[in-house]
């Protein structure tokens, strides 16, 4: 069996930023790049000629998968799926929860929780859920 990778497909109001998003995220955390994206060809249906058909790129060194494409879909992102995020010391807990909540939305204020030291579970701009803890 190959790797098993997170997918995140870029639909309706997101469509088109799927590249800008890989980019805000391989540059926030550490080990981690772009490793490549093949884009739409004029004339594909349910595309964008320039967007991303398929992406790959590593998020702490764990692979990830990105698309878009303008089909009508039943579904988005959901909190119900979220990216978890270790952090190693306050500094980067804080900083990761200043830039990923940025235009996004907060469901659970950087806090002590019982659980954690410090917890937060935030949505970005994008609509991706991230859930990240102090280790």
């Amino acid at each position: 069996m190959q790797k098993a990778k997170t997918f995140l497909m870029f639909l309706g109001d997101k469509c088109g930023k799927a590249e800008e998003a890989i980019k805000f995220y391989t540059s926030l955390i550490p080990n981690s790049e772009i490793v490549k994206i093949e884009r739409w060809s004029e004339g594909e249906p349910m595309s964008v000629a320039g967007q991303v058909k398929t992406a790959l790129f590593t998020l702490a060194g764990n692979e990830y998968m990105a698309s878009e494409n303008t089909a009508p879909h039943q579904f988005t992102f959901t909190p119900a799926i979220s990216i978890f995020i270790e952090c190693e010391d306050e500094d980067e807990i804080t900083r990761l929860h200043k830039e990923l909540s940025r235009d996004g939305k907060e469901f659970m204020p950087l806090d002590n929780y019982g659980f954690s030291k410090k917890f937060t579970w935030v949505e970005d701009r994008f609509g991706v859920s991230w859930q990240l803890n102090l280790a």
